[in-house]
């Protein structure tokens, strides 16, 4: 079993369309998942029969009708640079994990996908998160797919998902419990500590004042 088949049923649906793939466009599926301070993301990118020509001619650059080691680097680092992720507004460095080509014959037939494995490290932050992805690869062509798992995480709650119309873009919203609110909560732990010092203090005062006139006069 494909791993995308494998994790649909944990698929936060929305926004998906049942329509079947079609022979002249360039299908990218994607599915990201967060965790607190890692985002993994899966492509899978299926051409059509009708463009097959084309995404082949971009892939096999030697044109000896295989596609090498080095031709699929070259081509999954071309589908990174067209892709990005930001979180709260900060861009984000993908790292690749893994990529796997299917047989050429397989693609010529609109049945092979190439998947595509990537993760970016989140920066800390509060509470309330926005990720933003895009996906401008083969634009012309392209039909885009986007989607999220369920978080394994229970402190991690997904609040809202809005996609464009080719679901080129997506945005995603999430909560996570057990993370302080950033400069706010730094802000408050100086603050309580002040106070704390300020109590100490008076009481201190208080005490030494107190025995000051428990002494017997002299």
């Amino acid at each position: 079993m494909k791993p995308r088949l494998a994790v649909a049923a944990v698929l936060l649906s929305a926004g998906m369309p049942a329509a079947a793939h079609r022979l002249d466009e360039y299908l990218q599926s994607t599915i990201i998942s967060v965790q607190k301070d890692l985002v993994r993301g899966q492509l899978y990118l299926t051409p059509g029969v009708a463009v097959f020509p084309m995404i082949m001619a971009s892939i096999d650059t030697d044109a000896d009708g295989a596609i090498s080691e080095a031709e699929q680097r070259a081509y999954t680092q071309r589908v990174l640079r067209d892709v990005s992720l930001t979180i709260d507004g900060e861009r984000l460095n993908l790292r690749l994990v893994s990529k796997n080509f299917p047989d050429v014959a397989e693609m010529k037939q609109g049945r092979g996908e190439i998947e595509i494995e990537f993760i970016a490290d989140l920066p800390q932050s509060g509470p309330k998160r926005r990720l933003i992805f895009e996906n401008h690869h083969q634009t012309r062509i392209g039909a885009y797919l986007v989607n999220c798992l369920v978080p394994r995480d229970p402190d991690i709650r997904v609040t809202a998902q809005k996609r464009n119309y080719q679901q080129s873009l997506y945005e995603l919203d999430y909560e996570q419990a057990g993370v302080g609110s950033g400069p706010r909560a730094g802000w408050w732990s100086s603050g309580l500590l002040w106070i704390w010092t300020a109590v100490l203090f008076l009481l201190a005062r208080f005490t030494i004042l107190w025995r000051q006139r428990a002494l017997p006069a002299e």
